[in-house]
């Protein structure tokens, strides 16, 4: 009987040890499926290196400036335009968007600091992603090529060589303001150069200026997008721009919807 005992209780043991090593049981586990009715995605061609997406508005395909306000001013050859005479400003509005431009700064290099390849990209005509030819051109951080001008330096300094084609894709969202005039929501920026990230949703401090600290002055939810002359024969090319909206439910569009119509 005592062996019989002993025999069982190891028996016991080992399928206890065996327990212990397999682990806990598995149990079905039931799948969380989120009650929230979105919308579905809209499909689009994403569209590839030549060919922008197809929900995007291209401002230049190559072939004329024809969306900008004193694009005749620029001079395009070979399917690219090169700044001249004075800035220029898209004829159509935008706010929240994703804005891909290429650009190149003149090959002979002439000046040096601010003074060297200069240009910049004013999103809503007042806060600028910085052009400049920032390779072995020393100046001041938050002035170089793809700064958040006098605002914020690039993580990185990802330049090319003089005359090569460099590429910027920004990612906007607008800042918002209330019917007085008081800020809302400070806009924010995220830029890519060369595909490096270099601005990662930077907060703006306000408007982008060289002689004043920045600042909000509040303004309607979309302007127009300036490029800027600043002397210098800075090269440009494949411009698109794609507009999207803040996601909401469809309840919540309902009460935004409702909340603009009362204001």
């Amino acid at each position: 009987m005592k062996t019989l005992f002993k025999s069982f209780k190891l028996q016991s043991l080992l399928v206890l040890a065996g327990l212990l090593l397999a682990g806990p049981v598995a149990h079905a586990q039931k799948e969380f499926k989120s009650s929230v009715p979105w919308p579905e995605p809209k499909a689009i061609d994403p569209g590839d290196a030549t060919r922008a997406p197809s929900d995007a508005i291209v401002l230049f395909d190559g072939k004329d400036l024809s969306a900008w306000k004193n694009g005749d001013k620029w001079i395009i050859q070979n399917g690219i335009a090169t700044a001249a005479k004075s800035g220029i400003s898209t004829k159509q509005s935008f706010g929240d968007c994703q804005l891909h431009l290429e650009w190149a700064s003149p090959e002979k290099v002439e000046g040096n600091g601010q003074g060297r390849g200069n240009s910049g990209v004013y999103l809503m005509g007042r806060y600028e992603v910085q052009i400049l030819d920032s390779f072995n051109n020393k100046t001041y951080f938050d002035g170089q090529a793809a700064s958040l001008y006098k605002q914020y330096p690039p993580l990185v300094n990802a330049s090319r060589k003089p005359g090569e084609w460099q590429s910027y894709d920004i990612i906007f969202t607008a800042p918002r303001f209330d019917k007085e005039g008081k800020l809302l929501k400070a806009g924010f920026v995220t830029v890519l150069h060369n595909g490096v990230l270099v601005q990662n949703h930077a907060e703006l401090q306000g408007g982008t200026y060289f002689d004043k600290p920045p600042e909000y002055k509040a303004h309607a939810d979309k302007a127009p997008m300036d490029i800027q002359f600043h002397g210098n024969s800075v090269r440009f090319r494949n411009i698109w721009i794609r507009e999207f909206k803040e996601l909401l439910t469809p309840e919540q569009a309902k009460v935004s919807n409702y909340l603009k119509k009362v204001d």
